[in-house]
């Protein structure tokens, strides 16, 4: 399933013409007008670790169910999901696991009905464990330990700028990796309604503009003088400093390079480590504290881009904040 449907993604059919267009063989034409939806809907999916995961789901209920080729998701009705559901929960996994299961195959009909390829979503109306609580398990930083993280970067060196303007940019606007990778020159210092602001490209192809926090204004800008690259408006806005492959400097950084070679290595510069290291640590650290300095939880959705409310609620720890504790309250 995967497969085509990577090879599919990745634009690698066919040749290029003289004005520089793809030219499909008839076999190649075929083949993708052939395409099952099934494929489609997992081609479409953008996000690299979303991909991963819900292919492991959708091949997990194929193992239940026996299926051994995209048609067979046509014969699915609702007694299949609910047994389904039933071995996940006698397998002891997690109501959050089963969810995201659920969620999985849900996406992939929703995406079979609007394409006709099936009459209804036999997932809709299936019942899903309950969250026991709405509180995420991404840990957030103290915001002590944010501070130290933004001064880690050393501000002699291309590296330690760019570093902490990165660093800037995920703690004060809880941008995703994916989407830090994706910033271009041009989406930096936009003015919309006197502002400066980020456009951001989402999940989904969604963009969202977002008010440019002045720190991150200042960081980037004399990251961008530094480097050199600032006119270069259609360019990567963070790039790898070095490519022992093939020589070339604009490319935009990658999504583990941001994750590895900046936020976990300051993290351990400053001594952080375990649980830290979680992907979305800095965006979740961005979430709670804006949540704990009033934000509106509705406003903090839109920031976060995400499509429902109840995703921006695991960032809500106002109700849980260790210096609230009775601890603190007791004298002897």
């Amino acid at each position: 399933m995967s497969r085509a449907a990577e090879t599919t993604s990745t634009h690698s059919l066919g040749t290029t013409n003289g004005g520089g267009g793809i030219v499909l063989s008839a076999a190649e034409f075929q083949g993708l007008a052939d395409m099952p939806p099934e494929l489609e809907w997992f081609a479409s999916l953008e996000s690299l670790h979303t991909r991963r995961a819900y292919e492991r789901d959708i091949q997990d209920f194929m193992a239940f169910t026996g299926i051994d080729a995209p048609l067979g998701f046509r014969q699915v009705n609702r007694a299949h999901v609910l047994a389904w559901r039933r071995s996940l929960e006698a397998r002891a996994l997690s109501g959050a696991t089963i969810r995201r299961k659920l969620a999985a195959l849900a996406s992939l009909y929703e995406f079979l009905c609007d394409r006709n390829a099936v009459e209804q979503n036999p997932v809709k109306g299936v019942k899903r464990p309950k969250v026991d609580t709405y509180e995420g398990k991404t840990p957030a930083l103290g915001d002590h330990q944010a501070r130290a993280l933004l001064g880690a970067p050393k501000l002699d060196t291309l590296k330690g700028l760019r570093d902490r303007a990165i660093l800037s940019v995920l703690l004060f606007h809880a941008l995703r990796r994916e989407e830090v990778t994706r910033l271009r020159v041009k989406d930096f210092n936009l003015m919309r309604s006197g502002l400066p602001h980020l456009r951001v490209q989402g999940k989904g192809g969604k963009t969202r503009f977002l008010p440019t926090n002045p720190a991150t204004l200042g960081h980037v800008m004399e990251y961008l003088e530094r480097s050199g690259h600032g006119s270069d408006v259609d360019g990567p806005l963070f790039r790898p400093l070095r490519n022992t492959r093939n020589g070339q400097l604009d490319a935009a950084l990658t999504a583990f390079g941001v994750y590895e070679h900046v936020v976990k290595r300051y993290m351990r510069e400053i001594g952080l480590t375990g649980e830290l290291f979680a992907p979305h640590a800095l965006r979740a650290t961005a979430a709670t504290n804006a949540l704990s300095h009033d934000s509106d939880i509705a406003k903090v959705q839109e920031w976060l881009g995400h499509a429902n409310i109840q995703t921006t609620r695991i960032y809500d720890r106002r109700s849980s904040r260790p210096e609230d504790s009775p601890t603190f309250r007791v004298r002897y």
